[in-house]
């Protein structure tokens, strides 16, 4: 299996080498479509320019055209008689048709420059070869002479050649060598990310990995970090909420085994056995009560539980659920204030929100001193019902607040049997979640506000 590293370098070499190509193909067609005949008029002006100097002085011709030849010039001079004449550097291959030559004795000029067949991989402007030339007539002593020439590219542009193929080759290592550090630096924090799921895997999230990088490495190493994180936060609340788990359901248990036994006795009282039997009672039904809640609080979370969404009044629910709270309130001499205008419909599973109400209204019932006060106001707004449940309690302290939707989270931590569970705030926050809404608590010395926003329709 092809490591990260090899992959990078691999890919890198191949961008380079395909990125060379590709610029070559461009540039030749570049030159075709564009400057071949510019090429190809240039050397018909200096043709011409040599075809008058040596009409002027035919006796000087041949040395003239060895100069010429000399200054970076391929000629090659013929007449009817087949008589040739070369200057300067061998064509590497003579395939001039005989067409040609003819066409440039009868007075036409031959664009073979010009004509230059378009080939991919082929550039004209170096393939030296006679018909890749430009020929003019020239008269000389009562004769008619072809002159056809083309720079000779190795004796202009053979220092420039090698220079700019060394430019290329240098180039091409010189990236390649700088991508393989480059690459390394690259691949080194994926390495460590690669190495950390490992550990993650074996169950250690205890992890750090370096955080100075700013580009998107860094972040996901970040965000890698954050998950890390947050994976402990779920490992150690899913061990503490097996412990909680066995520790709700083992205290009613031991109880139930305990007056069990006692309740065994013959010599027990009426009045005794019907205590303990009443005890044994009250444990089973907070037991039922506990597994009543474990399957919801499940089945809302994997999304099992049936939403059935319908319009109805909050008003209706809020009345409701302050009827059947109505027998503790007047025990422990509660007002109960309500502010909710008869409009606000809500559109949700009616089941599900009513259970939110009366976990609230009942934690503020069962939390705050007699004599005190429960204020349920609501409004709207453009996008959302905005339900407050606020009492005048003795509040909760603020080390505590943000655990409160913990599941069987009691600032009591002595665990005292108060006949609750530990479940409902966080059956409230799943079901307010589910209706895609959400629920915020504040708290002071003076009471507990719990905030509920539900989108409208």
């Amino acid at each position: 299996m092809r490591s990260l590293y090899s992959r990078v370098f691999l890919i890198t070499v191949a961008v380079i080498l395909a990125s060379s190509l590709l610029g070559f193909i461009i540039s030749n067609v570049y030159y075709h479509i564009q400057l071949k005949s510019f090429n190809d008029q240039k050397l018909v002006t200096i043709a011409e320019q040599i075809k008058e100097y040596a009409e002027d002085d035919p006796e000087r011709m041949e040395d003239y055209l060895h100069n010429a030849a000399a200054l970076g010039y391929e000629i090659y001079l013929t007449n009817a008689q087949g008589e040739d004449h070369f200057f300067g550097r061998e064509f590497r291959k003579q395939d001039l048709s005989r067409q040609a030559i003819d066409q440039v004795l009868n007075g036409e000029v031959y664009h073979g420059v010009a004509q230059f067949p378009n080939k991919l991989f082929i550039t004209g402007f170096f393939d030296n070869r006679l018909s890749n030339t430009v020929g003019v007539t020239v008269h000389l002593d009562q004769q008619i002479y072809a002159l056809f020439m083309r720079p000779d590219v190795i004796l202009q542009f053979g220092e420039l050649r090698i220079f700019f193929a060394l430019i290329g080759l240098l180039t091409v290592v010189i990236s390649i060598a700088l991508f393989i550090f480059s690459t390394r630096y690259l691949v080194k924090p994926i390495t460590q990310l690669t190495e950390a799921t490992k550990q993650i895997a074996a169950g250690n999230y205890n992890l750090r990995l370096p955080g100075t990088r700013r580009d998107e490495v860094g972040q996901l190493a970040g965000h890698f970090m954050t998950m890390s994180r947050e994976l402990e936060r779920v490992d150690l609340s899913r061990q503490q909420f097996v412990s909680n788990v066995s520790h709700e359901i083992q205290s009613p248990l031991t109880s139930i085994q305990g007056f069990a036994k006692v309740l065994a006795d013959d010599s027990l009282s009426p009045s005794d056995r019907q205590h303990y039997s009443t005890i044994i009672e009250e444990e089973s039904q907070q037991l039922s009560l506990l597994s009543r809640q474990l399957l919801l609080l499940s089945s809302l979370e994997s999304g099992q539980e049936a939403i059935t969404r319908t319009t109805f009044s909050l008003l209706g629910q809020i009345r409701q659920a302050a009827k059947l709270l109505q027998w503790q309130l007047e025990e422990k001499e509660l007002s109960l204030k309500l502010s909710v205008p008869d409009t606000i419909q809500l559109h949700g599973d009616e089941v599900l929100l009513m259970q939110v109400w009366m976990n609230l209204l009942g934690n503020a019932v069962n939390h705050i001193p007699n004599g005190r006060s429960i204020e349920i106001r609501a409004e709207q707004t453009a996008a959302h019902h905005l339900i407050y449940i606020r009492d005048t309690g003795d509040g909760i302290e603020d080390e505590h607040l943000p655990f409160i939707f913990d599941r069987f989270y009691r600032a009591d931590r002595a665990r005292k049997h108060t006949g609750r569970t530990g479940l409902g705030l966080s059956i409230v926050k799943k079901i307010i979640q589910i209706h895609d809404g959400q629920i915020e608590v504040t708290s002071s010395s003076e009471g507990t506000l719990f905030t509920v926003s539900l989108p409208r329709l």
